[in-house]
């Protein structure tokens, strides 16, 4: 008896979704919190009506890479996780003393902390 009389009061989809999304704008702009600075979380944040508030902006700084001196390697390399810890890669490019590839590399590393990224790409 109990579950009949749940599934009597039928709401519509369309009104169900309004409700869904005026209780997620009450919350979220109720919230200190700072979303991250990619497309996915603004336009999710955007179709519930959610205020922005974008974490700190980063100034871009000019780097200009040099050839190595004659006879010399030069190594660069990166990597990025998706999280901390979180799933982890790393990459690098070995270039000679006239700019010239010699060889590259990547891995996965699986499940890491920044910094186990960072010596890994090392």
């Amino acid at each position: 008896m109990g579950n009949q009389a749940r599934f009597e009061d039928k709401i519509e989809v369309s009104k169900a979704i309004s409700v869904i999304k005026d209780l997620t704008r009450l919350v979220g702009n109720s919230s200190k919190a700072s979303m991250k600075n990619d497309m996915l979380d603004f336009n999710v944040i955007k179709f519930f009506g959610i205020n922005t508030r974008t974490g700190k902006v980063l100034r871009p700084l000019p780097i200009r890479w040099e050839f190595p001196s004659p006879g010399w390697l030069k190594i660069n390399t990166d990597g990025a996780a998706r999280g901390y810890p979180g799933l982890a890669t790393c990459g690098g490019i070995f270039r000679g003393s006239m700019g010239e590839f010699i060889v590259t590399f990547s891995a996965f590393l699986e499940v890491q902390t920044t910094l186990v990224m960072s010596f890994m790409g090392l």
